[in-house]
């Protein structure tokens, strides 16, 4: 099961996964309901609770995570509270927008940041595998592109595009959750021997 309704997680996961002798299905497709706080102090601490409560909830394995923009002129944060980061009313455009304010004034070789994943593969008797994943980027002044989510349109990847401006195949291939999902992956192919 993939432990989130998160419409762009969903594509983004089942595009990374796509290859895995496993069915994807996420909590609303088997009809399940939980809203899992996240509670921890950390992305692992976060990623394992869901994955934990979605395999017991699904009887199955449940892969989760947790991830976040770690903006070094703001000394790592948003870091875990990326997702609510400013106030709970803010949707993507807003917690960008509130970044990109933080940041006002910041010259551009001061805007260092990396997106940092925790993946979790959780088994209904509680047992969880973690894996990570870390892409090192910079803040842009603006947003651009159309693709992706969060803080994509701000997170330049190569010092000229965003990662909202790179085909989908080319993010999957660089991505702070492409390299978690990919190592899960890794231990779910062993899995299925």
């Amino acid at each position: 099961m993939l432990a989130t309704n998160n419409p762009g997680k969903v594509r983004e996961l089942r595009r990374l996964l796509s290859d895995l002798a496993f069915e994807l299905v996420t909590p609303a497709e088997l009809e399940i309901s939980l809203d899992v706080p996240e509670t921890g102090s950390t992305y692992a601490e976060n990623a394992a609770i869901k994955a934990r409560a979605f395999a017991r909830a699904a009887n199955c394995l449940a892969l989760a995570d947790d991830s976040g923009i770690e903006v070094d002129a703001l000394e790592g944060g948003p870091g875990v509270m990326s997702a609510r980061y400013g106030t709970p009313a803010l949707d993507d455009v807003g917690r960008t927008q509130h970044l990109l304010d933080e940041l006002d004034g910041v010259p551009p070789e001061r805007r260092t940041a990396r997106y940092r994943a925790i993946v979790a593969i959780g088994s209904p008797s509680g047992e969880v595998e973690l894996f990570e994943g870390v892409q090192e980027g910079m803040i842009a002044s603006g947003p651009r592109g159309q693709g992706g989510f969060g803080y994509d349109p701000v997170f330049l990847v190569d010092g000229k595009r965003t990662q909202a401006e790179i085909p989908e195949v080319e993010k999957d291939a660089i991505s702070h959750r492409g390299r978690a999902v990919r190592a899960a992956a890794g231990y779910l192919r062993g899995l299925a021997g």
